[in-house]
């Protein structure tokens, strides 16, 4: 038996105690919901409905699909939601954005994805290009153009380091409140890497009478290079603990995938014991690291 299988059998051995012990501490039912980009290539295409077909067994509450500002991944977007619908009968939420359509268009869309049985949507503002005027709608007029063209069920995004364009602090809470107070069904937040740091935000968005929920975000790591330029873009904090547990490991995507699996299993483990029951992965469309995860929440295929 060659070192290199000795090895993985030794990690191999390790998660899946991480995983028993986790599964232990779990006290109580959860819920879970992932999200997916629209692919852009046949080979992205089929990864991604191999890692739908896997999730849907774990029985999520709601998946979900995002798209940039411009319309032709956008109508990428409609079309693998009503897919998802059609084929798997699981609950599906587009994302949408105000940044890119005028208040006509939103509204077509809104009664297209109604009249096709998508009574799901994850309300956003979008990002402004570059150069560009501030936009003509915020993500709070998003929700309440939604709820007028039906009852939605509306999930709006929540930042616990602040969104990157806030001000300050106090803003960011103030916005997120104003669409709760517009009709939002729930929030999910950014990914972060500190349990604290979302349960600090929970605390501050209690003492500012926000009372609906939020939905930790939690994002797997298995490209490390990849998340550090992202984090920087939006205001997320990595941890120096981090880097040191990524150290070394660039050309070894085994290991990579067992640190950012055990980080992401300790967070939902501390989140849950603090009263937290729903969970959101973003999932980059693929399947694993989530599923291991979910696995560690108690979730079983059905």
């Amino acid at each position: 038996m060659t070192n290199e299988t000795l090895q993985q059998k030794y990690f191999s051995a390790q998660c899946l105690a991480q995983l028993n012990e986790n599964i232990a501490d779990i006290k109580s039912e959860v819920g879970v919901s992932f999200e997916f980009f629209p692919p852009a290539t046949s080979a992205m295409e089929e990864t991604l409905w191999n890692s739908i077909t896997r999730l849907k067994t774990l029985e999520p509450k709601f998946v979900s699909v995002t798209y940039g500002a411009n319309s032709g991944t956008r109508d990428r977007t409609h079309d693998i939601i009503k897919d998802i619908r059609s084929k798997t009968g699981m609950v599906a939420a587009p994302h949408l954005t105000c940044i890119d359509a005028s208040e006509t268009e939103l509204r077509q869309i809104a009664r297209d994805y109604w009249e096709n049985d998508i009574r799901s949507i994850v309300a956003l503002r979008g990002d402004i290009p570059e150069g560009e005027a501030n936009p003509h709608m915020y993500s709070t007029d998003l929700v309440k153009l939604l709820k007028e063209e039906g009852d939605f069920d509306i999930s709006v995004a929540a930042y616990p380091e602040k969104h990157p364009e806030a001000p300050n602090e106090q803003f960011d809470l103030d916005v997120l409140k104003s669409k709760f107070e517009a009709g939002a069904n729930r929030a999910i937040s950014q990914f972060f890497f500190d349990a604290e740091t979302f349960l600090r935000f929970r605390d501050k968005c209690i003492k500012q009478g926000i009372e609906g929920e939020i939905v930790p975000g939690i994002l797997p790591v298995s490209n490390y290079k990849t998340l550090v330029k992202f984090a920087g873009l939006t205001n997320v904090h990595v941890p120096d603990w981090m880097h040191k547990l990524y150290q070394g490991t660039d050309n070894d995507p085994m290991t990579r995938n067992l640190i950012g699996a055990t980080i992401a299993m300790d967070m939902v483990k501390v989140l849950n014991q603090e009263g937290v029951k729903d969970f959101h992965f973003y999932t980059l469309n693929r399947s694993d690291l989530s599923y291991a995860i979910c696995h560690s929440l108690g979730l079983r295929p059905r």
